[in-house]
């Protein structure tokens, strides 16, 4: 039998959340977005993602299957502030998250991170690389960021599914490596 695994894919609003989830997902992944409409004007800061159409506001769920022994249940968080409420739910049970990043908005990521340092939760962090956002090396993204150097930190393209599946593996060797340091079982 496989061992489950709870993974929360997060980060701010318009980060490829949602397009990661169903990348990489072997199912037809569960969505709840609705269209942005003009009651989130002046709520939802579309400043860097201004085309953007739809939003979660509530989560993105979707599976794979590592191997016989090891399946990812993947929930994908909404990133607008009005729907963190959901975020102390969804983190119930998670072993791991990746924190999903965009240049063009870093600072849009320093809240997700917050959430999962203060729960005691690992994650990693993934750069969406954008078309046209700034390019910067993984340790320039962890400077910005302030984070240990032992977070990995990498560069991805949500909507690739090579590129996701090498972000969920960084992040379940990670969560090995931590669990041997001391001593807990994953």
């Amino acid at each position: 039998m496989a061992a489950s695994v709870k993974i929360l894919i997060a980060g701010g609003f318009g980060v490829g959340k949602t397009t990661m989830v169903g990348a990489i997902s072997e199912i037809t992944p569960l969505r709840t977005e609705e269209l942005i409409t003009e009651l989130s004007a002046g709520v939802d800061d579309l400043r860097g993602v201004e085309g953007k159409t739809t939003t979660t506001v509530a989560l993105d769920f979707g599976r794979i299957t590592i191997d016989q022994n090891l399946v990812l249940y993947l929930f994908g968080t909404p990133g607008q502030d009005r729907f963190w409420f959901l975020w102390d739910e969804l983190a119930r049970g998670a072993l791991g998250a990746v924190v999903l990043a965009d240049t063009r908005r870093l600072d849009g990521s320093f809240a997700a991170i917050d959430f999962f340092e203060r729960r005691g939760v690992a994650f990693t962090v993934a750069v969406n690389c954008f078309e046209g956002a700034p390019l910067y090396t993984p340790a320039e993204v962890r400077d910005a960021l302030d984070l240990d150097e032992r977070i990995p930190v990498l560069l991805c393209d949500a909507r690739d599914r090579a590129s996701c599946k090498n972000v969920l593996m960084t992040l379940v060797e990670y969560l090995i490596e931590r669990a041997a340091s001391t001593g807990a079982r994953v």
